[in-house]
């Protein structure tokens, strides 16, 4: 989710559309690992500030780690995170100039597409509630996607908008609700 206008400009190599980009990437792991470490069922999000585009660079960024991880997962996921181990995350890490202390909290996530919600902290730190966006003159729920062969995080995407979009963590801290969100499935292959 981000603070973009529904459909997110940067999906398409555009300018964020209110000049700067904020918002949190969160992953919820069925089945993986980082090496011999197990990750299945955990969760890592990515909270992040551009003051213009992404591909600009300049970002502020935290790993946020489910709270349920053992000390070896939390190790794998902070590693992953921060872009040490490749792939997508590493992606992020090179428009990173800055990262903000690691947070360990507890994930309280419901899967169920674009109408999915997670709560970190009992929504104390992050706060996510999504929804399918609704047509202006009928009122009616959308049902949209987003098919990009060529994406790095994902290749297909539904599209939505957060009902609730709260983070707040010290040096990082906004509302994006009513804004763009999207929902997508992912297959990473990594060390």
């Amino acid at each position: 989710e981000c603070n973009c206008d529904w459909g997110c400009p940067c999906s398409f190599d555009a300018p964020p559309s209110h000049g700067s980009c904020r918002g949190v990437y969160t992953w919820i792991i069925d089945k993986g690992a980082y090496g011999d470490v197990k990750l299945d069922g955990l969760g890592v999000a990515l909270p992040g500030l551009w003051p213009g585009a992404v591909h600009l660079g300049h970002g502020t960024q935290l790993v946020l780690i489910d709270g349920r991880a053992t000390p070896a997962q939390r190790r794998a996921l902070e590693t992953l995170g921060k872009g040490e181990a490749g792939g997508p995350f590493a992606v992020f890490a090179s428009v990173t100039e800055r990262w903000l202390p690691t947070i360990v909290a507890p994930f309280e996530v419901r899967l169920n597409g674009i109408r999915s919600t997670i709560r970190v902290d009992s929504g104390k730190v992050y706060d996510l509630v999504l929804s399918r966006i609704k047509n202006p003159v009928t009122g009616e729920e959308e049902e949209l996607y987003l098919d990009k062969p060529t994406g790095f995080t994902a290749k297909r995407s539904e599209l939505g908008m957060s009902t609730v979009s709260r983070f707040k963590a010290p040096g990082l801290e906004y509302d994006n609700s009513g804004q763009y969100a999207e929902f997508s499935r992912f297959a990473y292959i990594g060390p």
